[in-house]
């Protein structure tokens, strides 16, 4: 994801690559696992993470402190979102697991499979203060509460676990994106009052006007319909229909769930989409990319539009940014229906079901344990976010981190985080989001001053000639969040998840036909696509997410 096509492939491959899996045989608490990390007894442990960030170069310098420190060395195996589907599976069908299982998973089938640990007891005995403080507070909203397993905490969420103040100048929230070239060529238009059409439009005239981008084509918009991250085609109807993101449902006033999918906030919009695809503006290729290609071709800076998560193309972000091209860069917009407010943004919720557990087959689950619980501490977190002081930043005699240049250029490029960061590891272990002790914030990004100084001068020029002074600026005031979310990481039955997934195999495969169609047999497949939603028994999936929702207001 840079300017060469050695460099792109280089982070392409890295994030998928594996790095020695070796599986462990099964232990309840094995008498040589004192859960003491130390380089005079030095310990592997096997992880596997579910991350888009690449892996780590050989010569990465946080590896060897990891090993001069704790004596730990970690063996990774990375796997991008869209092969998590398959490599879960054949994890459950083998039975042994790594000693460390970062995941995403939504479906909890680690989980709810067996795969990993009851954390509660070994918690509750004072061996792990980090980690007893992080999860005091929301141990109920951390904890599974279904059927298949034990009730208790058997994942340490990975995000929005939040310490003191929130701050923050990045968005990484659903948009309705557009690169800052386009709306620079259009004057710098108001971007209130936002509506599809002129969304659009404003894609539409550009390409136009620019057929072709340093040679090849430029793509006018990109839908992401890869499994597992289907959602980019699917979940817009709800936000253009002025909801927050609760995944595949909308949620009434009286805290009812129901689908959208086949209801005429959906239609219109993929009514839309048929149109543009028509007319040339949505990529043909959108249908068959996978979720690597996709974020390759936004990493190229040929595409000018998507609708997207900001933190799921954020390694295409940073190919651009470390490449200097921030005119290629994207600011998140928010179309609505007329007479709709949008609600976009919201307040950061914690990543329940999604982060670092430890499995059941690993022969040291103590020190596996006190590994999260030593990466939680003030000092780790630290340098997995920020560096190593006085190399990667400076404090100041107030107390205040800040970089020089040469160090805020070194973070945004890609080749020196491999051998600089653990960027993939990070991205599942939890995380004292918000601020530390001493006051400054998590992560460099979220250091107000810093934040500001780290915008390329183009970025700054951007902003001042809208008036704004972060990427969160650009995007509506979050209001406080509904008590029960979000919908989208309730625990279901079985049945419901079978229901959702029926669902979302019939969007994947129908939606890309719909919106690729002639505009003439637009109302015609629209038709079918109903119908076959309705062979579903959407019911029992409505009512299960109406059921955990008011579950969640009883029990929260």
């Amino acid at each position: 994801m840079r300017t060469t096509r050695t460099k792109l492939s280089i982070v392409v491959l890295a994030a998928a690559v594996l790095v020695g899996l070796v599986g462990c045989t099964s232990a309840d608490d094995p008498e040589d696992d004192s859960g003491t990390l130390t380089p005079s007894d030095p310990t592997t442990f096997t992880v596997w993470i579910t991350s888009a960030q690449q892996a780590p170069a050989p010569d990465n310098k946080i590896t060897k402190l990891l090993k001069d420190k704790l004596g730990v060395t970690l063996k990774y195996e990375i796997v991008t979102p869209d092969n998590e589907d398959q490599k879960i599976g054949v994890m459950l069908a083998g039975g042994e697991f790594p000693d460390l299982i970062g995941t995403g998973d939504l479906k909890q089938r680690l989980l709810q499979g067996g795969a990993l640990r009851r954390l509660d007891d070994m918690l509750a005995k004072g061996d792990y203060p980090n980690l007893a403080e992080h999860v005091k507070d929301d141990i109920k909203k951390m904890s599974y509460s279904g059927d298949e397993v034990d009730k208790g905490l058997y994942i340490l969420p990975n995000y929005n676990r939040f310490y003191g103040d929130i701050t923050g100048g990045v968005y990484y929230g659903p948009a309705f994106w557009i690169q800052k070239r386009v709306l620079a060529d259009a004057g710098y238009p108001d971007l209130s009052n936002m509506t599809l059409d002129r969304y659009f439009q404003l894609i539409s005239n550009y390409k136009a006007k620019h057929p072709k981008t340093a040679g090849a084509p430029t793509v006018g918009f990109e839908i992401l319909a890869s499994t597992g991250r289907e959602w980019g085609m699917t979940n817009p109807p709800a936000q253009l229909a002025g909801f927050p993101n609760n995944g595949g449902v909308v949620v009434d006033s009286n805290n009812n769930a129901s689908i959208f999918a086949d209801k005429d906030i959906a239609k219109n919009f993929y009514k839309v989409l048929n149109q543009q695809y028509n007319s040339g503006v949505v990529d043909p290729e959108s249908f068959t990319l996978t979720f690597d290609q996709y974020t390759a071709k936004l990493a190229t800076g040929t595409v000018l539009g998507m609708h997207d998560q900001g933190w799921n193309f954020q390694t295409a972000t940073q190919s651009l940014q470390s490449a200097g091209k921030d005119e290629y860069t994207y600011v998140p917009l928010m179309p609505v229906y007329d007479g709709v407010k949008p609600w976009y943004a919201d307040r950061p919720v914690m990543n329940t079901n999604q982060g670092f557990g430890i499995s059941v087959s690993s022969k040291q689950p103590k020190k596996a344990l006190k590994f999260l619980d030593i990466m939680l501490s003030d000092e780790w977190q630290k340098t997995l976010s920020w560096g190593i002081a006085g190399e990667d930043y400076q404090v100041g005699a107030d107390g205040v981190f800040s970089r020089t240049d040469e160090q805020r250029k070194n973070y945004k490029d890609l080749t020196w985080r491999a051998s600089n960061r653990l960027d993939a590891l990070l991205d599942m272990l939890p995380k004292r989001n918000g601020k530390f002790s001493d006051g400054n914030a998590y992560s460099p990004d979220d250091q107000p001053a810093e934040f500001y100084a780290t915008l390329s001068d183009y970025d700054k020029d951007f902003m001042a000639k809208y008036g704004k002074k972060t990427w969160l600026d650009f995007v509506n005031k979050a209001p406080d969040n509904p008590k029960y979310y979000p919908a989208w990481n309730l625990t279901l039955s079985d049945d419901a998840n079978q229901v959702n997934q029926q669902l979302t195999d019939t969007s994947v495969q129908k939606l890309p036909g719909i919106i690729a169609g002639p505009p003439a047999d637009f109302d015609k497949n629209w038709q079918a696509y109903v119908d076959s939603i309705r062979k579903i028994d959407v019911k029992v999936y409505e009512d299960a997410v109406t059921a955990g929702i008011k579950d969640r207001l009883a029990n929260w």
